[in-house]
């Protein structure tokens, strides 16, 4: 599936960068092929435009945000047209006091609005809610921002890694794989109106620079896992490691993946931690070594992977599955299920028509010479 090219996933929230860079002054970033830009209004709230001054078209992302009566508009730093969070021109430097604005001096304008520490950014009205995470800020649970970083693969591929049992023992065969056992263990899974929820035990390795993560001292562990997906492109992953002495709570490891559509080629690994022990008993840098290890994995296999997955799982023969691929094909009849009601079909590589250009060009023969 080419996700640009599919216009329901521009209906959806996409959790795009943290607000603390926003600080910094405006940002670029390319969202589903579209080059936007954000910044923070006069509010403090995030904002998100094209990255285009309706002017002479240079990139508003190469300007600022003024102090004083511009304070919250974003200035183009070619000519200094001023826009506000709508996208409405509303202070052209070259103009006198009392020469008003047209109203159609103005820039796209999309859907933005912060939450969990990032700023969100829907291109079309939203169909959806941003997914909620219980535990941001909440009594007894630790936030962690992780991750916040490109990969060169798609959505799909992501997903479906997230919840395939298969690849421990190989991909991860150097942090909690445990190698002798590569029969992945079989996921419960219930259907919602958002995902699915996906449910199991697995078996891993604790070698003892893991052990203040996991909080129990056993080489090999269990993890109970608690995996949900939610349309389009969202996980929650709970993690509860065993009590340490039957009395106790056991240690709570809860990931936010948003898997945010750059192009066709690129994603953004956006990943929140929730814990429900201490600084004292793990170290937030500990927990974010231990989950960049493992990720580097699952980095190297998946950038080498065609991100042009397939979804409608009627094209055969491109792609062949096994028994414990059911969270992924799941998810790829949930995306299914998402096009057909709104009209749309997957598009993928094969799918696309030659541009009439391309097919409308001249043959030249080739003369032999002589």
């Amino acid at each position: 599936m080419l996700t640009t090219r599919q216009p329901i996933f521009r209906k959806f929230w996409h959790a795009v960068m943290p607000l603390s860079q926003l600080a910094e002054g405006p940002k670029p970033f390319t969202l589903l092929g579209e080059n936007i830009v954000l910044f923070l209004d006069e509010h403090g709230q995030p904002a998100a435009l094209k990255d285009r001054c309706c002017h002479r078209t240079a990139r508003l992302s190469k300007g600022w945000c003024p102090d004083g009566a511009l304070k919250g508009r974003l200035q183009c730093g070619y000519h200094g047209w001023a826009y506000d969070r709508s996208g409405r021109v509303v202070h052209i430097p070259q103009y006198g006091a009392d020469k008003p604005i047209p109203a159609d001096y103005c820039t796209p304008a999309y859907h933005c609005t912060a939450r969990y520490g990032y700023a969100w950014v829907a291109l079309e009205n939203p169909i959806a809610d941003i997914p909620s995470v219980p535990e941001f800020e909440a009594p007894g649970w630790r936030t962690i921002f992780q991750f916040h970083e490109t990969w060169d693969t798609s959505p799909m591929r992501a997903l479906e890694n997230s919840f395939d049992n298969s690849h421990f023992s190989f991909v991860h065969r150097a942090t909690f794989g445990v190698a002798d056992q590569p029969r992945p263990s079989r996921y419960e899974l219930v259907d919602t109106d958002e995902g699915f929820h996906a449910e199991t035990v697995i078996a891993a390795a604790n070698p003892e620079r893991f052990r203040a993560v996991s909080g129990v001292d056993d080489a090999v562990t269990t993890r109970h896992m608690r995996n949900a997906y939610f349309l389009p492109f969202s996980r929650r992953l709970d993690i509860e490691y065993p009590s340490p002495d039957g009395v106790r709570p056991g240690r709570r490891h809860v990931i936010i993946n948003c898997f945010t559509p750059i192009d066709d080629g690129r994603i953004q690994l956006c990943q929140w931690l929730f814990r429900n022990d201490t600084e004292a008993d793990c170290p937030a840098q500990a927990l974010i070594d231990f989950d960049a290890e493992i990720t580097r994995e699952d980095k190297d296999i998946l950038e080498s992977t065609d991100p042009d997955a397939v979804v409608d799982t009627r094209r055969r023969g491109v792609e062949f599955s096994m028994d414990s691929d059911r969270p992924g094909m799941l998810i790829r009849k949930k995306l299914m299920e998402l096009l057909a009601r709104h009209g749309e079909s997957e598009v993928h590589r094969g799918s696309l028509q030659p541009s009439p250009a391309a097919s409308a060009a001249p043959v030249i023969p080739i003369r032999a010479a002589g």
